[in-house]
């Protein structure tokens, strides 16, 4: 069983069918994206999203961002969800792998991620991954 992953070219009914599981193994507050939103996304110039296929069926996603600031380009990892079913076969290391060599070809300086301290295999996996904790605090504006 290899992991593949690969940046999403197309919205299909795959794509969006895949999403509509994913999506509420991730939030139980966030509805899934529709195609039009998944279009949106793909067709943004920030945003990188990535699939990850066992078997040939899509078992996990995660969005890359990466922007351009005046301290130098940033990337930032979000919504990385596994299919429970896929858990435990390298999915996630292998995806978020894909986006760190995605991002440092884009000449990001540096990649951010948060992870709720519940979910404690992915906090496990970004530490191994060499992510570090920061000294910060994280805040949310909320329209």
């Amino acid at each position: 069983m290899a992991v593949e992953i690969s940046v999403c070219e197309e919205v299909t009914d795959e794509v969006t069918e895949a999403f509509a599981e994913l999506i509420p193994q991730l939030s139980r507050s966030s509805p899934p994206p529709t195609r039009a939103q998944l279009q949106e996304m793909l067709e943004h110039d920030a945003c990188t999203l990535l699939l990850a296929r066992i078997d040939g069926a899509i078992v996990g996603s995660m969005t890359l961002v990466i922007f351009p600031i005046p301290t130098g380009i940033r990337a930032w990892i979000e919504d990385v969800v596994v299919n429970d079913s896929a858990r435990g076969q390298g999915v996630g290391d292998k995806i978020n792998r894909r986006a760190i060599e995605l991002a440092q070809a884009a000449g990001a300086k540096s990649i951010d991620l948060t992870s709720r301290p519940s979910r404690e295999a992915a906090n496990r996996l970004y530490q191994r991954m060499g992510f570090v904790a920061r000294d910060t605090n994280v805040y949310r504006f909320s329209s």
